[in-house]
């Protein structure tokens, strides 16, 4: 992390065990603070009321009755944060669907710490502008 940048509180919502214990690695070598990890996507929202994050590291498909983009819609719209979405599948139906929830990115699984750390930079690049 460069001086410019700021450490950010990161809830993660993934529901597979590995791939979420991979990215909280990555976010902790990135300085940042993960938080979670939220596995179902109503579990997502109760930590989002719980946990106050920053931002929101969204998985697309998740196990239960609630999605990772109707749960990104709710915190849009209930929350105001900002949110990443992961997927190993970029089919442009679900790539459509999700842009309704107005995500800040989108990172296709597997990907490295310098995609994860580009996408997060890039969800504050408007808040994170001193003025002049």
């Amino acid at each position: 992390m460069t001086p410019s940048q700021k450490s950010r509180r990161i809830l993660v919502v993934e529901d597979e065990a590995i791939i979420s214990r991979d990215i909280w690695q990555q976010l902790i070598a990135l300085g940042h603070t993960p938080l979670g990890p939220a596995r179902t996507g109503q579990q997502c929202l109760e930590m989002t009321d719980q946990l106050h994050p920053e931002l929101v590291l969204m998985d697309i498909n998740l196990r239960g009755p609630m999605d990772g983009i109707e749960a990104a819609l709710v915190i849009r719209t209930q929350f105001g944060l900002p949110t990443i979405f992961l997927s190993a599948f970029n089919g442009d139906a679900s790539r459509e669907r999700a842009e309704l929830a107005s995500p800040t990115g989108f990172l296709s699984k597997p990907f490295t710490e310098n995609e994860l750390a580009s996408a997060v930079q890039a969800s504050f690049s408007d808040v994170d502008v001193q003025p002049q």
